[in-house]
C-alpha cells in the first residue's frame, strides 16, 4: 500500500486538493458490524504483542493464518475510517478511490484471511445509514469476499457479485450460493485469461449493474486476481482491472473503489495506481517516468521472482494483455447467475 501511493505521487496524480489521508474508526463505528469483545481483543493485541489462549482460540488472532503484528488494530482501523469517510463523501454522488480498504474476509468476531476488520462492510453500513436502500457490491479479488456476503445475506438492500477462483480457500462462493436471491457468485478456473475476463464483465458484471440500477456501487479489486500473484492460479493482466473500473463508473451514480489482496507488491502497486488513474480519467504512461521507476526499483520480495524481477515490472504501468480462449465453463456461469435476478428496488437517483 505505502508503494501505491509513492508511485501515484511520483506519477504526479496524487491532487493535493482531492487527496484525504483515511482517519482511524473509532471502536464505536467498528461495533456498527463487529462485536465489542472482539475489537477489545484487537486493540490489546496491538497494545501488548499478543493474545491469551482462549482469545486466540475465540478470535482467531495470533492463529489461523492471522499473525499479530505492531499495527494489527490501527491498521485495519484506518482502512475502516477510509471507506467509512468514502461513503460519506459519496453521499450525493461522485467517486471515491480508497486503495486501503478491501478486507472482505473478516467476521463480526474474528479476524479471517488477514483480515481483521471488515472495512467494506462498514462502508456499505454507513450508505445504508444514510438512507441508500439500493447498493450493489462487486468483488474482482482472487477469493471469495465471504465476510460481505455473510453480512448482507439477510439483507436484500445490498446485492453482492463476487468473481474469484473455483476450489480457492475460503472454499465458499459456489455457483449455487445465492443467499436468497440477493447473491451471485462466479467461480472462474484456473488460468482464468483476459478474454474470459471480458466475457465475464460484459455478460455477467454489466447485466446485473443494468439490471438492478443501483444507487451505489462498491467495487473491490484485489490484485490477487493478476498472473504473478503467488497465492492464486489466474492469468488475468491488470488491464482487467482497469476496463471493470472504467465500465462500472461509466453507470454507477456513487462509486467506492477500494483495493483487497495482493501478495506481489510490483503488481500490486501499479494495479493500484493505474485504477487510480482510470478513475481520474489520465492517460497511461507508456514507459514510467524516471521517479515512478525508482519506487518500483526499491521493492523487494522474498520470493524467487522478486530476487530477480523482470524488467517491465519497473518501467511499466499497464501489463501486456494476456488473451485466451473462452471456455464453456466461464460462459455458462455467466448465463447462470442472470438467471432469477430480483426486480429494481428503486430507480438511481441523478448523482
Amino acid at each position: 500500500m505505502p508503494a501505491t501511493l509513492d508511485l501515484i505521487r511520483a506519477l504526479g496524480w496524487l491532487d493535493p486538493h482531492r487527496y484525504l489521508d483515511s482517519p482511524r474508526a473509532t471502536p464505536q463505528q467498528l461495533a456498527r458490524f463487529h462485536t465489542p469483545d472482539y475489537i477489545a481483543a484487537l486493540e490489546l493485541a496491538e497494545a501488548e504483542g499478543s493474545v491469551p489462549p482462549e482469545v486466540r482460540e475465540r478470535h482467531h488472532l495470533g492463529a489461523h493464518g492471522n499473525p499479530i503484528y505492531r499495527e494489527v488494530f490501527r491498521r485495519p482501523a484506518t482502512g475502516a475510517g477510509g471507506a467509512i469517510l468514502a461513503a460519506r463523501l459519496t453521499r450525493r454522488g461522485g467517486i471515491v478511490h480508497v486503495p486501503g480498504a478491501g478486507t472482505h474476509h473478516a467476521m463480526p468476531d474474528r479476524a479471517s484471511g488477514f483480515c481483521y476488520i471488515n472495512d467494506p462492510v462498514l462502508g456499505l453500513l454507513e450508505w445504508l445509514d444514510l438512507g441508500l436502500t439500493d447498493i450493489l457490491y462487486i468483488d474482482i479479488d482472487a477469493h471469495h469476499g465471504d465476510g460481505v456476503e455473510h453480512a448482507f445475506r439477510d439483507d436484500p438492500r445490498v446485492f453482492t457479485l463476487s468473481v474469484h477462483e473455483a476450489g480457492r480457500w475460503p472454499f465458499t462462493g459456489g455457483l449455487e450460493d445465492r443467499a436468497d436471491g440477493h447473491a451471485r457468485n462466479i467461480p472462474v478456473p484456473q488460468g482464468f485469461n483476459d478474454t474470459e475476463m471480458d466475457h465475464v464483465l460484459h455478460a455477467a458484471i454489466l447485466p446485473i449493474l443494468r439490471h438492478l440500477r443501483p444507487q451505489a456501487v462498491m467495487l473491490q479489486c484485489g490484485a490477487d486476481m493478476l498472473e504473478e500473484d503467488p497465492l492464486a492460479r489466474l492469468s488475468l493482466s491488470n488491464n482487467t482491472h482497469l476496463a471493470v473500473v472504467r465500465a462500472v463508473m461509466a453507470e454507477a451514480p456513487r462509486l467506492i473503489v477500494t483495493g483487497g489482496g495482493g501478495y506481489n507488491p510490483w503488481t500490486v502497486a501499479r494495479c493500484w495506481a493505474a485504477v487510480w488513474g482510470a478513475l481520474d480519467n489520465r492517460p497511461m504512461p507508456g514507459r514510467l517516468p524516471p521517479a515512478a521507476e525508482r519506487v518500483l526499483r526499491g521493492l523487494d520480495w522474498d520470493r524467487a521472482a522478486g530476487r530477480n524481477p523482470p524488467e517491465h515490472w519497473s518501467t511499466t504501468l499497464v501489463d501486456q494483455p494476456r488473451p485466451g480462449s473462452l471456455r464453456e465453463e466461464v460462459v455458462a456461469a455467466c448465463r447462470s447467475v442472470l438467471e432469477g435476478l430480483p426486480e429494481p428496488a428503486t430507480p438511481a437517483p441523478a448523482g
